[in-house]
């Protein structure tokens, strides 16, 4: 035997002893009070754990030989009967069953035991693992070398949980029950960073949207209770870790982890994912996380760093989670100087696009969290102070792939009567030419394989900017006088342009309306009734499938008509040719006039679904020329003219 073996060799070693009878039963180390030579655990062992731990008997030092021995004495005799090993053959030993995780006193569960039974014995070893590392560390607070192998016991006891994110229904409710979920949190203050990285790493996996999945694949009958009880454990566990504390202590150890170094860096990716998990169980705890914690201001650092990297892309795309509903949440995002934050981040891509696609989703994640946010009045005039408006319009102009988010964005800043001032800046801005220029299809990007967007979507905010200009901008304005004239002129080439676009999306619609009443037929044919929901549905497919941009240009045809008679002329002269007339025209608006809020003003619900993508009608547009008439009186006076037509 060489007197420095390699580790293949002295797996071999190990291998050999233990198939001829010379291994002896590896045990932990005897605890503080017990003195002596360990001994192979017993059933009867186990059970006076059993019977420990629901007494609830968790104080410190009892039973510490749980993850290792209150003392670091060595068993007499060393580890072998007879094995030939020196001393220093015998420690490259221990070393290497420790890196096979056969670290003394810890258990691998196997999964196949995750029983009620295992699960208490091992929260139970979980505990007192925690508790022998208090009481080292706080016996040798300035002697590391004192509470080191409790620290690394500690350690591969928080990693032994991890198989428990696949029984949650028989887990989660223990691990309430038995009070492990507080010592969980509480390990969030513990002085050692990998110790508390270890734990945020346990909690988005037990967290996760996907845990027990896999213990149900083979119990298809029992699937939707399977679904069920999961949820119940999962809201148990979740509603735990908040009570503790949770949400508060996680944000305050992102001050302690330095992005430099790759275990700490995973560690700020891991407590993101554990933010989105708990937001997707429930998203009313962003409000939760805006109100309780630090957590926005800290995403708003985030995203203005300078190297890119994953964990830039995770904090642009919570900041849109936690911003795509609440109207609270981003009122906050004003007060925090978030508009003016998002705005600056966003202008580094006037005159440069992304490097890569993960790039592309961050940059698109901050247009996402503008666009919602500009679903309230309040950060409209913020995004006025802040110059967006002129930010977009250059946006506009370049060829960059910023230039389809930035006609979002203005689409969504020009909704409503409180988007009336946008409007007239955007016209001062002269932003009407390149409008015009987008909408004509002469503005043509470059081809860029990262881009996202498809030109449908550009062509349905384009046309929301216009609807909200008709809407908004006074009619004995100059402004309102020069978006008529990109009407007249030019043989009324972009009135003929509004036509093409009505032309396909009625197109695109008949098709929808064949295949809904396909459906309704067969419906009726099966003897099935055909409910309101079904309606519901149906209609929000017809609306995806053309119907808000046939009702978007007819509103902007019932504008222009109206204040034109050249205009009028020519719309008819066109459609005509076709077999139609203004009273197709008038059909689709009185539909549309059906579908619209009799208090629709500045309506935040339908923002929100234009934020869905565009294909719907969206009651904010909602002023008028003349100040501040509702939606439907809108459509029903344009509706009275053109019948007189």
């Amino acid at each position: 035997m060489p007197e420095n073996p390699t580790p293949e060799m002295l797996k071999r070693l190990r291998t050999e002893e233990i198939t001829n009878g010379s291994h002896r039963t590896v045990t932990p180390p005897p605890s503080a009070d017990v003195k002596g030579k360990g001994r192979a655990v017993s059933l009867r062992d186990e059970e006076e754990d059993e019977e420990e731990y629901k007494r609830g008997n968790f104080a410190a030092g009892a039973g510490d030989d749980a993850f290792g021995g209150g003392d670091d004495e060595e068993e007499d005799g060393g580890r072998f009967f007879g094995g030939g090993l020196t001393d220093e053959q015998r420690e490259i030993l221990n070393i290497f069953d420790k890196a096979q995780g056969g670290r003394e006193g810890v258990d691998v569960q196997d999964t196949d035991d995750l029983n009620i039974a295992g699960i208490r014995r091992l929260l139970l070893k979980f505990e007192r693992t925690i508790d022998k590392n208090q009481a080292q560390r706080s016996k040798y607070p300035n002697d590391p070398s004192k509470f080191i192998d409790s620290e690394a016991d500690l350690d591969a006891a928080i990693k032994s949980l991890l198989p428990l994110s696949q029984a949650p229904m028989l887990a989660y409710p223990e691990l309430v029950r038995s009070g492990t979920v507080i010592k969980l949190v509480e390990l969030l203050t513990h002085e050692n960073v990998d110790i508390v990285i270890d734990v945020v790493e346990l909690i988005k996996e037990l967290t996760d949207e996907d845990v027990g999945n896999e213990a149900d694949e083979d119990e298809e009958d029992e699937e939707e209770a399977g679904s069920s009880s999961r949820e119940k454990g999962m809201k148990l566990l979740i509603d735990g870790l908040l009570e503790n504390g949770l949400l508060e202590l996680l944000v305050s150890n992102l001050s302690r982890m330095n992005e430099a170094e790759e275990s700490d860096r995973q560690g700020v990716y891991n407590t993101l994912n554990v933010f989105e998990n708990i937001l997707a169980f429930n998203p009313a705890i962003s409000r939760t996380i805006v109100t309780k914690t630090s957590m926005l201001k800290w995403l708003l650092e985030r995203v203005q760093a300078k190297n890119h990297d994953d964990n830039r892309v995770y904090a642009s795309e919570l900041l849109a989670i936690i911003l795509q509903d609440n109207r609270q949440n981003r009122l906050e995002l004003g007060k925090a100087n978030g508009v003016e934050t998002l705005l600056q981040v966003l202008s580094q891509y006037r005159k440069k696009d992304p490097v890569d696609a993960d790039e592309v989703e961050f940059m698109e994640n901050i247009f996402d969290s503008l666009c919602s946010s500009l679903a309230e009045p309040e950060i409209k005039s913020l995004f006025l102070e802040g110059e967006g408006v002129e930010l977009m319009v250059i946006m506009m102009k370049e060829k960059m792939l910023a230039r389809s988010r930035s006609i979002k964005v203005l689409d969504f800043a020009m909704q409503g009567t409180s988007g009336t001032a946008c409007c007239e800046t955007f016209v001062e801005a002269l932003g009407l030419k390149t409008l015009f220029s987008a909408f004509m299809g002469k503005a043509k990007k470059q081809k860029n394989p990262l881009a996202t967007t498809p030109a449908s979507e550009d062509a349905t905010h384009i046309l929301g900017i216009i609807s909200s200009l008709f809407s908004n901008i006074p009619s004995d304005s100059t402004a309102r006088v020069r978006l008529l004239t990109k009407f007249v002129e030019s043989d009324y080439e972009k009135v003929d342009r509004l036509l093409e676009v009505r032309e396909g999306a009625e197109a695109r619609l008949a098709v929808t309306n064949k295949e809904i009443e396909q459906e309704r037929q067969e419906m009726i044919a099966d003897g099935e009734d055909i409910s309101a929901e079904d309606e519901d549905r149906w209609y929000l497919r017809k609306v995806d499938g053309g119907l808000f941009t046939l009702q978007t240009a007819d509103y902007i045809l019932g504008w222009v008509c109206m204040e034109d008679d050249g205009v009028r002329g020519h719309a008819q002269l066109i459609l005509g040719r076709k077999g139609k007339g203004l009273k197709d025209v008038v059909k689709v608006l009185k539909d549309y006039h059906e579908n619209v809020s009799e208090e629709a003003t500045d309506g935040p619900p339908a923002s929100e679904d234009a934020m869905d993508t565009s294909d719907g009608p969206s009651a904010s547009k909602s002023a008028d020329a003349s100040g501040g008439l509702s939606q439907r009186a809108i459509l029903e006076g344009l509706i009275s003219f053109l019948e007189t037509c």
